[in-house]
């Protein structure tokens, strides 16, 4: 079964909640409560800091933001590398459920490819999310935030950013992302901006707490928003 857009308009390239890589998505059973206990509880901070939801004054009235956590390593490719995240457009849901959140099983950037399971079919992130996974098998946390006073502030802060040029959730941002690891210092950063998403930010970590603290102490800097 699949599902997404295989290609898109220019016009749609800014647009929030569209899958572009093509999803291999195979229906599960719902996570149980203790296996979505952690990463919901670091989603609703991000949501209560409004940098993860939906508004219907913003993004069209798209949800915006996501999270996920790296599981155990799945097969042996470097690429399949399995990890837990929302599902697609689940960000007007107030406390997510086993119901709301998909497993990527592998992720294949420079296919446009993502192989997935669960009640759910996972964010349209999820591209970005694996290849973050892939560049660093130490990383365990990624989490994509909204946040536009901090988004326009990355020059000012020297916070790494991919290129204007590369749309969300496409190959040619996973290898912008590769490009910030190999040529400059994310790693300490820990957060890089998405030059070509609309207040996009993407922060990571070992754990959950070292991902959000990389996102919030930058709030902090430049006021929340």
């Amino acid at each position: 079964m699949e599902f997404g857009h295989t290609a898109f308009t220019a016009s749609a390239a800014m647009q929030e909640g569209i899958i572009r890589f093509t999803l291999e998505f195979a229906a599960a059973p719902a996570l149980r409560h203790g296996e979505i206990t952690e990463i919901e509880g670091l989603r609703q901070r991000l949501r209560g800091a409004r940098v993860l939801g939906q508004d219907p004054d913003r993004y069209g009235g798209y949800g915006f933001g996501n999270v996920s956590r790296r599981l155990a390593p799945y097969g042996e490719t470097p690429t399949a590398r399995r990890y837990l995240i929302t599902g697609t457009q689940t960000g007007v849901i107030p406390r997510l459920t086993g119901d709301h959140y998909a497993v990527v099983r592998e992720c294949y950037p420079d296919e446009n490819r993502v192989v997935a399971e669960g009640p759910v079919p996972p964010s349209s992130e999820s591209l970005t999310h694996g290849i973050v996974y892939a560049l660093d098998d130490s990383l365990r946390w990624v989490i994509h935030a909204h946040a536009p006073t901090l988004w326009r502030e990355a020059a000012l802060l020297r916070l790494p950013t991919t290129h204007p040029a590369a749309a969300q959730g496409t190959p040619e941002m996973s290898r912008e992302v590769k490009r910030l690891f190999t040529e400059t210092d994310v790693r300490a950063y820990k957060l890089f901006a998405m030059g070509g998403h609309e207040d996009g930010l993407v922060a990571f970590g070992r754990t959950a707490a070292e991902a959000s603290e990389a996102l919030f102490s930058k709030l902090e800097a430049v006021g929340r928003s």
